[in-house]
């Protein structure tokens, strides 16, 4: 399997490109990763050094891509953090170019906006790109609850809403919706719920709350989760192992006490996890 993986990239760390290209390729998938930013660290440190690349630096990497004629073996684009719009039109550009040479090829856009807590922290006008040009463009999108509730203008109190929340989403083009960070008045208060959707149904994994705050989890979860579904085309087969993956990876930060998400130390979690969630039918 081949993954073209369109994200910002850390010299240190593991956030964007460096947390999610590793997961795929532990699973035994070819990335093909172009970076939207090279930085020396997440920007969660406070300061960082490196440069932003603009659209044309991802639409000429693209054309060298296609020169070598690999395109049509490429199976899916996943993106992330998009630091503008002229950014987001040149990974919309090259899924066209992928899907015009493989059809059966599948997008993936995490649509990284915002958290609860933390607000939109995203440039302003890439919300509504994000709503109205890539998540229409998309087969499949992964946000997490703050941002569902943006996309959808759905307020999320309870699993119902949820679940509106996620069929809207997927009127709106996307046919594949996988929800992180979900807390619904169901949610016990020492739990977390993951959630997905497709054309099959709805199902919901809870995992236990860790008192764990890292950046990269999201990045990681959308391409286990990409992975998954591309192999089983299951949403609920992808939603347990990817749930399973996290929730491995995250304890096993947790339990090391580091600041950075343990990538490489937990490897063996995207693989077999110490702990499987299993999908329940909603």
């Amino acid at each position: 399997m081949n993954i073209l993986s369109i994200q910002s990239h850390v010299a240190y760390g593991h956030v964007g490109n460096a947390s999610a290209t590793f997961p795929m390729q532990r699973l035994g998938v070819d990335v093909w990763p172009i970076h939207t930013v090279q930085f020396s660290n997440h920007t969660g440190y406070g300061n960082w050094k490196g440069r932003v690349f603009d659209g044309g630096m991802i639409d000429e990497v693209m054309e060298g891509i296609a020169e070598r004629g690999v395109l049509a073996n490429c199976d899916g684009v996943i993106s992330g953090y998009m630091g503008s719009a002229d950014i987001g039109h040149a990974i919309l550009s090259a899924v066209e170019r992928v899907r015009a040479a493989n059809p059966k090829a599948l997008y993936c856009c995490d649509p990284v906006i915002g958290d609860v807590g933390r607000g939109v922290f995203v440039r302003p006008g890439i919300p509504e790109f994000m709503r109205e040009q890539a998540v229409p463009a998309a087969d499949i999108v992964t946000p997490n609850q703050f941002e569902l509730e943006l996309l959808t203008d759905v307020k999320i109190k309870t699993l119902a809403d949820a679940h509106r929340a996620v069929e809207a989403l997927r009127d709106a083009g996307p046919k594949v919706v996988m929800v992180t960070s979900l807390e619904t008045e169901e949610t016990p208060a020492d739990s977390i719920d993951l959630m997905a959707a497709d054309a099959k149904g709805s199902w919901r994994v809870r995992t236990p709350k860790l008192d764990v705050s890292v950046n990269g989890a999201g990045d990681a979860i959308a391409a286990l989760f990409f992975t998954h579904y591309l192999r089983d085309e299951s949403a609920a087969a992808a939603l347990s192992k990817a749930a399973s993956s996290i929730y491995g990876l995250l304890r096993r930060t947790k339990e090391a006490g580091s600041r950075e998400i343990l990538t490489v130390a937990a490897q063996d979690e995207f693989v077999t996890p110490s702990q499987v969630f299993a999908p329940e039918a909603i």
